[in-house]
């Protein structure tokens, strides 16, 4: 890039650099042009004034050295009358005649009276004479494209330095400028995952480099987080399994060592339950990885307290279930993930309820963003039981996959650390939140909150 930016600038400063010489050559030469048709001028005068006060006129009379040009003196009827020595017996340089009011007009010619290969600057002077108006011609070499001949090699010289220069010059700011970003590429390269505290240096400049910088730690932070949850998902994956798996062979084994002391419908329901439970966390697993890619369900106009109906009457209750459930609270969304979402929370709500389930469905208007509403109104989902409830510091940690609470390990509680991670998944793709909240004033135990947008869909 370095290469390719400084040949970009040399090219450019060059082609300036020529534009401006031209330009330059140009101006120098009309104005050296101007100053020479001033001083043919001036040496006509002299000859044009002997010859408008009637003396003689050939020969020519004395003029200064300095003053020396070609000159032709022609009378009325055109006729040469007196030259200089170099022009005796030759023809009028030029049939030019200044336009009466004007006494003077000058041309450029080519051969004629002078050299085929050169050019002349010629300026016709009127003089009156009583015989009518003579004319007096003073000639002498154009100037040259180049003015002098030590403009144009000045004017290369200064191309090639300016041109030079700007290339050098601009190779050295963009390597300046681009050095952050070669520390920022070492940095990265050094970076592996058995240190993701590593971060690049972030410029004090406010320029494209220290936001480049800025953006790269944020993801880098980010990197660094869903290497870590990858990693804890892994270890609590690891022993999720491994436990029902454990119970597996030492039933297994216990069978091999006794075959004629086993009893087989017992030891088939003893491993069915641990198959049940690889069965569940594997389905778990499973719903969890489809939920992150999404699926193909149309979407819906869904009654929420309906979902909500159809979820607790299809299983049958070990606690008492109190519901408060308003109905036409709609929102859009997949029917069947939002009833795996209820069926979620109802299944952590009985696990950890000691005998009432409280659900409630209700429609907010005037619940702000900072709260979790919405402008369109916001539909709410509460399930809460009678538990021993979820600390304040440990209510974000439940929505971890494999994340359960001390009082809930126990492998007789059923759980397994998936429920609420994949109820608040889906309600997330939703464009809502699950979050648990204190509970209701005179009461006790968990409470999960559901918030979704309500539906502005006729």
């Amino acid at each position: 890039m370095r290469t390719r930016l400084a040949l970009f600038t040399g090219i450019a400063v060059c082609l300036l650099c020529g534009v401006f010489s031209l330009v330059l050559l140009n101006v120098a030469h009309h104005a050296a042009t101007l100053g020479l048709i001033d001083e043919v001028t001036a040496d006509g005068e002299v000859t044009a004034y002997y010859v408008e006060h009637g003396d003689g006129v050939d020969p020519l009379p004395a003029i200064p050295p300095a003053l020396i040009r070609p000159v032709q003196v022609v009378d009325s009827r055109g006729k040469v009358v007196a030259a200089s020595s170099d022009l005796r017996g030759k023809p009028a340089m030029t049939r030019l005649v200044p336009e009466p009011p004007r006494r003077t007009a000058s041309t450029v010619i080519c051969g004629t009276v002078f050299a085929s290969d050169t050019c002349d600057v010629v300026v016709a002077q009127r003089v009156h004479r009583s015989d009518g108006d003579w004319t007096v011609y003073t000639a002498a070499p154009t100037v040259p494209f180049y003015v002098h001949p030590g403009l144009l090699p000045l004017l290369v010289v200064m191309t090639v330095l300016l041109t030079g220069g700007a290339a050098l010059g601009a190779r050295h700011i963009v390597a300046r400028s681009l050095a952050p970003v070669a520390h920022i590429q070492r940095r990265l390269d050094n970076i592996r995952n058995a240190d993701m505290s590593v971060r690049v240096p972030v410029p004090e400049a406010k320029d494209e480099i220290h936001y480049l910088a800025g953006t790269v730690n944020h993801y880098l932070n980010r990197l660094e987080r869903a290497l870590e949850e990858q990693r804890r998902f892994s270890t609590d994956a690891s022993h999720e399994l491994r436990t029902p798996l454990a119970a597996m062979r030492v039933q297994i084994e216990d069978a091999l060592i006794a075959p004629e002391d086993t009893d087989v419908p017992t030891l088939s329901n003893a491993v069915l339950s641990s198959v049940d439970r690889l069965e569940a966390i594997a389905s778990g697993l499973l719903l969890l990885s489809g939920q992150d890619r999404g699926t193909g369900e149309e979407l819906q106009l869904v009654d929420l307290a309906e979902i909500t109906s159809m979820a607790r009457s299809s299983r049958p209750w070990t606690k008492t279930v109190v519901d408060h459930l308003a109905p036409g609270v709609l929102v859009t969304g997949q029917p069947s993930r939002l009833r795996e979402l209820v069926t979620r929370l109802l299944d952590n709500a009985e696990r950890h309820a000691d005998s009432t389930i409280t659900l409630v469905v209700r429609r907010e208007y005037e619940l702000g963003v900072q709260d979790g509403g919405f402008a369109s109104g916001t539909a709410v989902l509460e399930v809460a039981d009678d538990g021993d409830g979820i600390p304040p510091d440990q209510r974000a940690a439940v929505f971890e996959r494999f994340a359960r609470l001390d009082s809930a390990r126990s492998r007789d509680a059923g759980g397994f650390g998936l429920g609420l991670p994949i109820a608040r998944l889906i309600a997330e793709g939703h464009g809502g939140t699950l979050t648990a909240q204190d509970p209701a004033p005179g009461t006790h135990g968990a409470r999960l909150v559901l918030y979704l947008p309500l539906s502005t869909r006729p």
